[in-house]
């Protein structure tokens, strides 16, 4: 085994690929067609730049005296007006901010296919989302990670899928709910015979890696640990411990939302320090389901990988909004995800005087709280939320359990690290304390949904007893020992906490389901299995131990005693 040394948080970790390299440029790119006549489709999202694309493409294969043709699968969709009647939910059809999860495929957007013939000379390109469908002779796909998509329909430069010139403005409620459920469907049935997939970050120089050698990566990947790429976004109540402790986005106006692990949007890079591409996580599990999760986790879940890690950094921000989770059948027949997002909330830094907002109060009289809310929505009159909700001191490595429809906050001056289920767009606001977002309008609220899933089950002393428990010890060993931190039974996951003080081992066993770890104290640790893979984990970084795995022992480094929060489904 190696001697591993202390390092800082890695905001890029890679793996290495399998059997051959990242290649970068249009020209490598270029250079993987063939000179004679064929039908490439080139398949993607919809906000990737299709024109420019085809032109760089264009012009690599003319250094190449290949001539090039384009069809722009997108102008054989359905009317717009069409296409939005076929993915718009009646129930949902005038909400604002959400709609329910599309059913369906994308094909179900196109009024017809083109018919494509091989010409005599040259390559036809079919691009665009869809390309696929039609028939081709060498398929690739053309990817663009989620938060570029979301950073260009919020400054309005983005279109929905299925959207031409003319059809209004994109909404961040149909990329979310809509576009990415329909193409993240898409993708995964063209995974097993894509010829090449091309990360397109750098539409000037993309990085791009052959389709077995991209199967066989995925396939070594399912029988190790890895991380995914963390990222941090900015919102109006977010903190600056995400930039001062780990060095993301320091010329950001904050590091509010800190994506460590979120199936539907993390990546995995692919490569080495000379080129990478990110290839998304859910495509990874959707792979290979039952070595990352496990049979039985498979089985519940299908290929939806049903834990996520992310952090709430308000250290030098504000309070969060107080909201809560639909409930099981709310968030099944309304919004049509097939879980609700229960979480918990591990206090890894607390504010001085910081704060937790969980649960209502005993004497909570809700029609008044609702009044209240109503009020400060429509009038913008503030008022007293802990009237009606109770708080509970910020202590560090609390944990704080949050069933769905249990209205929570976090207060400012901390950084949690949430643990819940994967479901993560669903946060139904009470009150957001008169915030305005960075164009000066009132953050909206959803009191209709929120006070239709307010649970009122758990109040007051229950809060206390059930939310806010104490640590149950489970296994020990010499210098170790590991505890269970909360679970209820209405969740189906779990979190615990492995304590090390000294240099011994701890030993551990994923049983046939996927662990998920991250280091809350400490230099960090460094896994080995027994299969003779090892990784090092440095404070805040999270770490995918799919269920393949097996037995594995995690070693503190540095000096000090080092705690290491442990997630698995039950």
């Amino acid at each position: 085994m190696n001697n591993p040394q202390p390092r800082p948080y890695d905001s890029a970790p890679r793996y290495p690929a399998v059997g051959g390299a990242v290649e970068s440029g249009w020209t490598a790119i270029a250079d993987a067609l063939p000179a004679t006549p064929a039908i490439l489709a080139i398949d993607g999202p919809a906000i990737l730049d299709w024109a420019a694309l085809l032109r760089a493409l264009g012009d690599a294969l003319d250094q190449r005296g290949i001539p090039v043709t384009g069809l722009d699968i997108g102008e054989h969709m359905a009317p717009w007006q069409d296409v939005v009647r076929h993915t718009s939910s009646s129930a949902l059809t005038d909400d604002p901010d959400f709609e329910k999860l599309a059913d369906g495929s994308l094909r179900g957007l196109f009024a017809a296919l083109p018919r494509v013939e091989r010409p005599a000379h040259g390559i036809t390109v079919v691009h665009g989302p869809g390309a696929s469908l039609v028939p081709h002779d060498l398929l690739w796909y053309a990817d663009l990670p989620k938060r570029y998509a979301e950073a260009a329909v919020a400054a309005g430069r983005g279109r929905n899928l299925g959207q031409r010139d003319g059809d209004g403005p994109a909404t961040t409620k149909r990329l979310f709910y809509i576009d990415w459920p329909l193409l993240d469907r898409h993708r995964e049935t063209l995974l097993d015979r894509v010829d090449r997939w091309l990360d397109c970050r750098d539409l000037t120089a993309p990085a791009s890696l052959d389709g077995v050698v991209l199967r066989r990566t995925t396939e070594a990947l399912a029988a190790r640990p890895f991380r995914t790429r963390p990222t941090f976004n900015t919102t109006p109540w977010g903190g600056h411990w995400g930039q001062r402790e780990l060095g993301f986005n320091p010329d950001a106006p904050n590091t509010a939302l800190g994506y460590e692990l979120i199936a539907p949007e993390s990546g995995v890079l692919l490569g080495d320090e000379h080129g990478d591409i990110e290839f998304p996580f859910q495509s990874i599990v959707s792979r290979h389901p039952a070595e990352i999760m496990g049979p039985r986790v498979h089985e519940e879940f299908g290929t939806s990988f049903p834990i996520r890690f992310d952090y709430l950094d308000t250290v030098g921000g504000g309070n969060l909004s107080v909201h809560c989770h639909p409930q099981d059948d709310y968030m099944r027949e309304v919004f049509g995800w097939p879980y609700t997002q229960h979480e918990t909330y591990y206090m890894m830094v607390a504010g001085e005087g910081g704060e937790v907002f969980l649960g209502l109060r005993d004497d909570a009289d809700v029609d008044a709280f609702s009044e209240h809310a109503h009020q400060a929505h429509h009038h913008e009159e503030s008022f007293a939320v802990e009237k009606y909700v109770q708080t509970f001191p910020a202590e560090p490595h609390q944990l704080y359990v949050i069933p769905a429809g249990t209205p929570h906050a976090s207060g400012e001056g901390n950084v949690v690290l949430e643990v819940s289920a994967t479901p993560y767009l669903y946060s139904l606001r009470f009150y957001d304390w008169l915030r305005r977002d960075k164009a000066g309008r009132q953050r909206p609220v959803h009191l209709g949904h929120a006070f239709r899933n307010l649970g009122t089950q758990r109040t007051g002393e229950a809060v206390r007893d059930e939310l806010v428990p104490a640590p149950v010890p489970l296994r020990e060993g010499p210098g170790w020992r590991e505890e269970t931190l909360g679970t209820l039974p209405e969740m189906f996951f779990e979190v615990r906490r492995i304590c090390m003080d000294g240099d011994r081992p701890a030993h551990d066993d994923t049983e046939g389901r996927f662990h998920i770890l991250n280091v809350v104290e400490g230099t960090g640790v460094h896994l080995t299995t027994a299969l003779g893979h090892e990784h090092t984990l440095a404070y805040a970084e999270t770490l995918v131990v799919p269920a393949s795995v097996g037995a594995y022992e995690l070693r503190p480094m540095g000096t000090g005693p080092v705690r290491v929060v442990k997630s698995l489904v039950r």
